[in-house]
């Protein structure tokens, strides 16, 4: 649905996006995760042919972007950089504006189109308001009904949940899958890691312009090859694992043991009390950091490098 290859962007001196390849398969929920900066907004501009790129190549639905952009970006649906909208008219009323403007003078079934989106959101159809009196949570929520007016194969949302309350957040959440279920692709920029990983799929992370993790978050959050430990017992427990401690914080422990059982065994038979035992799986925060680390350290080794050589 979407595969880019050595996509890059450059301002000046500054790679903003830097050789990335993304390959966002069909019913994927692909979560395009990055800080602040990290050039998130620059890729998703440019899929969609909002900015052009220096280098590289760009296909969204199997078709080179922007040069199939007339036939490809009416089977898009996009929210980036927060919805536009007429902010004297209601949310309705520009709806009704945006539609009238992707399918000309067919009014068939726009009013029930229309309502339809407006409800799946959350907004009240009722609603006469000027949008110049919409909160930020409803300005998203209206963004995000426009994005869906086409009924879209493929999703691309940049930060859809900003300026949204808890219950927002997860009413928006359950929209997103339910969409998903029912046969759209979803392409989700955001620097939340908690909704990445209650919501997606697949990840890609993106540090200083550089795709650093792209994988199945299965893969992502599998097990360590470690055992944690929750017991009662937890000083004697550290003198019997000592050797293989990894670490101890209050009543729970690290080992460096895949071995659940055979960890348990040893507690236990000890005469140890243990309340929980099971593999370490990581978070995804741990990936992004680690990743992200690790690419540091390997972009500072090229400078030095280059700096010894000159």
């Amino acid at each position: 649905m979407i595969r880019t290859q050595g996509l890059t962007k450059r301002y000046g001196a500054v790679r903003a996006v830097d050789s990335v390849d993304l390959d966002v398969r069909e019913g994927d929920v692909f979560g395009f995760l990055g800080a602040n900066g990290s050039g998130k907004t620059t890729t998703v501009r440019m899929l969609l042919g909002l900015v052009l790129a220096t280098g590289g190549e760009i296909e969204l639905l199997g078709d080179p972007m922007p040069k199939a952009a007339m036939t490809v970006l009416p089977q898009v649906g996009a929210l980036v950089e927060g919805p536009a909208a007429y902010p004297h008219l209601s949310g309705r009323a520009n709806l009704s504006l945006l539609d009238a403007a992707g399918r000309g003078t067919r009014t068939r079934g726009r009013r029930a189109r229309v309502a339809s989106v407006i409800e799946q959101v959350g907004l009240d159809p009722g609603d006469r308001r000027g949008v110049r009196t919409y909160s930020l949570g409803m300005r998203q929520r209206l963004g995000l009904a426009s994005a869906l007016l086409r009924r879209p194969r493929l999703l691309i949302l940049d930060e859809p949940t900003n300026g949204l309350d808890p219950q927002g957040i997860h009413e928006i959440r359950e929209l997103l899958l339910e969409l998903n279920r029912a046969g759209t692709t979803i392409f989700l920029s955001s620097h939340l890691l908690s909704e990445v990983e209650q919501l997606c799929t697949r990840v890609g992370v993106l540090d200083r312009g550089r795709l650093v993790v792209q994988d199945d978050m299965a893969a992502l959050s599998g097990p360590t090859g470690r055992t944690v430990v929750r017991t009662p017992d937890a000083a004697q427990a550290v003198r019997l694992l000592t050797a293989q401690l990894v670490s101890a914080d209050g009543d729970r422990l690290v080992v460096d043991d895949g071995d659940s059982a055979a960890v348990n065994h040893r507690l236990v038979s000890s005469g140890l009390r243990v309340r929980e035992v099971g593999p370490e799986r990581r978070d995804l925060e741990q990936v992004v950091l680690a990743a992200s680390s690790q690419e540091r350290r390997a972009q500072d080794h090229v400078v030095d490098a280059g700096v010894v050589r000159s």
